[in-house]
């Protein structure tokens, strides 16, 4: 009895060690129970996510959709998927938010409220493609090291902010100009105040596109929190990791930006194919730009099963980076042939497209089908597994779903 008082004296103390309080009333605590305070968030209600999303991460959290969650033509907040590389800020204080515009090529440092920012310019609204450059990262042999997206790293929402354009323009942009960076109030997994989890940019042609925003709203709403809550950037059709969330500074570089996941291997690739496994020298690896074509079946879930005979209608979405999907097929015998599914014109620039087509089956028994998009420059998505890199980005492969006749 004296050893397992001590036991749990020790026990009790420990967990008020790391609470930072005592634990009042600690001793009534029932055998075995393990405090609020050490137990696992519920990520799907922190976040408002639906139960069926998949937790890659909780240190940072990250999180996919599964293909049929992403069957909405605009994606709803619950099916949108999180990337974070360090800590989801708290406490925020959005009457107090700012805006700093800044760097060696701007002609005047300026800072904008957020009150400021929404009066001053001219909100515009597009959908917008927003996918991870490691979607798809866990079909790769040998692996690639980092969260094993499948294939739920995707979205498309209706944004609204004001073009980071008319922004830089107003605090003035030097011929000089190259490059913007993006800095954001997250904090790095460490808590170390001098180290930023990632900031990331891109070069002034996009940054200057009609498309590219400083959003504060999606879907109608205010952006949620674990997407970017109150401001965030929104560049759509490259890498996720370019639209920057919690934005409180652009710099205007007169260099490629060279902030945290701008060097080294972070979304970047090969300039030339290489090896499976193979190692690759940094001066050799290009950053990633536009995003490559690629598509998804979002209706059926895999694994239906219909009855001989009858139909199997499919839907989906196809997107193409900075390009228009100008072709979209499917296929029932493993890619042998295909056929033309009806494609919709994309809403705006950046949108995803949306497709469907009608399948009959010869006879019962197993079926995949295979979804296969071109882009406006006659570029068609693999049917397997494209060129290696050392960190699992691009794999555009054509996505398949089963299918049983009964």
């Amino acid at each position: 009895m004296k050893r397992r008082f001590f036991i749990e004296k020790t026990a009790l103390a420990s967990m008020s060690t790391l609470l930072g309080a005592e634990i009042v009333l600690g001793a009534t605590m029932p055998d075995g129970y393990t405090p609020l305070a050490f137990q696992e968030p519920d990520p799907f209600k922190m976040f408002g996510k639906d139960r069926e999303m998949v937790v890659l991460n909780s240190k940072p959290w990250n999180m996919e959709a599964q293909a049929h969650l992403l069957d909405d033509k605009i994606t709803p907040s619950k099916f949108m998927f999180i990337r974070n590389n360090g800590l989801i800020p708290e406490n925020i204080d959005v009457a107090n938010w700012s805006l700093t515009i800044d760097g060696e090529s701007v002609e005047t440092k300026k800072t904008y409220s957020l009150a400021e920012l929404k009066s001053k310019f001219k909100h515009y609204s597009y959908q917008l493609t927003l996918e991870c450059g490691g979607n798809g990262r866990s079909e790769f042999d040998p692996p690639a090291k980092g969260n094993q997206w499948t294939i739920g790293a995707v979205s498309c929402a209706t944004w609204t902010g004001v073009r980071l354009r008319d922004v830089l323009e107003d605090a003035g942009i030097q011929n000089t100009a190259v490059y913007i960076g993006y800095h954001a109030v997250d904090s790095h997994l460490s808590r170390d105040p001098n180290k930023e989890p990632i900031s990331r940019g891109a070069p002034m042609a996009k940054a200057l596109q009609d498309e590219t925003l400083l959003a504060f709203e999606m879907n109608g709403d205010d952006i949620p929190l674990a997407n970017g809550y109150p401001l965030r950037l929104v560049a759509g059709g490259w890498p996720a990791s370019v639209s920057g969330k919690w934005i409180n500074r652009i710099s205007i570089r007169n260099k490629v930006h060279d902030g945290t996941k701008m060097m080294g291997t972070a979304y970047r690739v090969p300039c030339n194919p290489v090896g499976p496994g193979e190692k690759v020298k940094d001066e050799d690896m290009c950053i990633i730009e536009s995003m490559p074509v690629k598509s998804l079946i979002t209706y059926p879930k895999t694994g239906a099963k219909i009855t001989s005979g009858k139909k199997l209608n499919i839907r989906g979405h196809a997107w193409a980076g900075e390009l228009e999907v100008s072709k979209m097929e499917y296929s029932i015998d493993f890619g042998a042939t295909w056929r033309i599914c009806p494609l919709e014109k994309p809403s705006n620039r950046l949108a995803w497209q949306h497709f469907s087509a009608s399948i009959s089956f010869p006879e019962k028994g197993y079926y995949e089908v295979w979804a296969r998009a071109t882009d406006s420059q006659n570029t068609a998505q693999p049917m397997l597994l494209p060129g290696w890199n050392p960190k699992g980005y691009l794999n555009n492969a054509s996505h398949r779903i089963a299918i049983k006749v009964v």
